[in-house]
């Protein structure tokens, strides 16, 4: 049976029952103090980091209100959004305000165009018109295969445009497991 795990703030599971189960336990155990939002948005945590802490958002109705966060219209269905009650120091810049794509999280940047911002990151352009950019950089990829379920994890690197947020910048990290 396989299934994509990928949690942020929106929070699609569909994974193995036995995943679940485990996620469900870490998500218990999360503590928010060990929270360090900066290392989720630059790719510097690791998987269990990301989804022990997504689990816990996405499971607990006050964990943003926890953090002091507040949740703000996105004018995006993809994207939650939550302004920050101190401002998150990412890639050299300073934001107030994050969104969670399917997953991962992202800051949302003034002052820097997209393009710019991912030459500077290293992150290749998919995608690059005035209109739109889409970058990606690979950070981390690996398959482990254990009992007969393989799980396959990529963590990248994004910077975006976004038609729902005019001349910001949106950069962060994707964390994507995928279980067969």
């Amino acid at each position: 049976m396989p299934g994509r795990l990928a949690i942020p703030g929106i929070g699609f599971l569909p994974a193995l029952a036995v995943l679940a189960s485990l996620a469900v336990a870490k998500a218990d155990d999360y503590d928010p103090a060990s929270l360090d939002l900066a290392a989720l948005i630059e790719c510097r945590a690791d998987v269990s980091a990301y989804t022990g802490y997504a689990l816990w958002l996405a499971g607990d109705p006050g964990a943003a209100s926890t953090l002091g966060w507040k949740e703000v219209p996105s004018g995006n269905a993809f994207l939650r959004q939550y302004q920050l009650p101190v401002p998150a120091h990412v890639f050299g810049r300073e934001t107030g305000t994050i969104v969670f794509t399917a997953s991962g999280p992202m800051a949302v940047l003034d002052g820097i165009a997209a393009p710019d911002l991912a030459r500077q990151l290293d992150v290749p352009a998919m995608v690059s018109s005035p209109d739109k950019f889409l970058g990606e950089k690979v950070v981390a990829e690996s398959i482990d295969d254990t009992g007969g379920v393989s799980l396959s994890t990529r963590i990248t690197l994004n910077v975006s445009t976004v038609a729902s947020h005019p001349g910001k910048t949106l950069a962060g990290c994707s964390y994507v497991l995928d279980v067969k």
